[in-house]
């Protein structure tokens, strides 16, 4: 319940009470910015109101306070060294820690992680760990036979990786769909896509580049499902 309470306060002192501009003025001003310990004073301020003053919490609520100021400070200090999202996950994950930090010397607790990391987690992983990373490789190999000229695949037009992320999501959608017996929902993303799809390969007018992305498409399709069918399998045996 601690936790809980902590991440409520974490989440509106980070995204729901600092403004956009208080974020330009940390980047701006860094260590010097009234803004920083304004965005600190809400944080410390929301923790002591939605915690209610939890007892044996002074030492949690120090613990947090000093962790997020030099958190933010770093960050503030690596904006242009580092790419953008991964100092907004790294220092989430910083964050993350200290509340459970601070949970733990307030209210000890013990993580079990058999409890956790079961068969059926540690398999439901490993299918989206197949789904995300291997399936892409296989796809690949399997039309890298057929792949068309570059100066046909107009890569200026489009997002860079934008085609790579939007088949991970696509797979992770299907498999959801076919592990939550929801076939109505295959059906409709393959249609959503075959539609998107259908006016960029009308202006190409290329029926090899056609071929080769509907090939392309049904194999990720298929990949995603079977992986779906067998995780469903093997669930069973548990």
């Amino acid at each position: 319940m601690l936790f809980i309470q902590l991440l409520l306060a974490h989440i509106l002192g980070d995204f729901v009470f600092q403004p956009t501009s208080w974020v330009k003025n940390k980047l701006k001003f860094k260590i010097k910015s009234y803004k920083l310990y304004a965005h600190i004073g809400v944080h410390s301020a929301l923790l002591l109101i939605i915690t209610l003053l939890h007892q044996n919490f002074w030492l949690g609520f120090v613990v947090i306070v000093i962790s997020h100021y030099l958190i933010d400070l770093t960050k503030l200090y690596l904006h242009k060294k580092v790419k953008s999202n991964i100092l907004f996950l790294g220092d989430q994950i910083l964050h993350l820690f200290f509340l459970a930090f601070a949970t733990y010397i307030t209210k000890p607790f013990k993580v079990d992680f058999s409890k956790i990391f079961t068969e059926q987690v540690l398999l439901l992983i490993t299918a989206v760990l197949f789904i995300v990373f291997v399936a892409p490789i296989l796809i690949q190999l399997i039309v890298k036979q057929w792949e068309p000229e570059k100066d046909k695949l107009d890569h200026k037009q489009s997002l860079k990786e934008a085609g790579k992320y939007i088949g991970i999501l696509e797979r992770l959608f299907v498999f959801m769909f076919v592990i939550f017996d929801k076939w109505e929902g295959v059906g409709f993303l393959l249609a959503a896509k075959s539609i998107f799809r259908f006016g960029d390969l009308t202006t190409a007018k290329d029926r090899k580049l056609t071929e080769y992305i509907l090939i392309g498409t049904l194999i990720s399709f298929g990949l995603a499902i079977l992986t779906g069918l067998i995780y469903k399998k093997v669930i069973q045996l548990f």
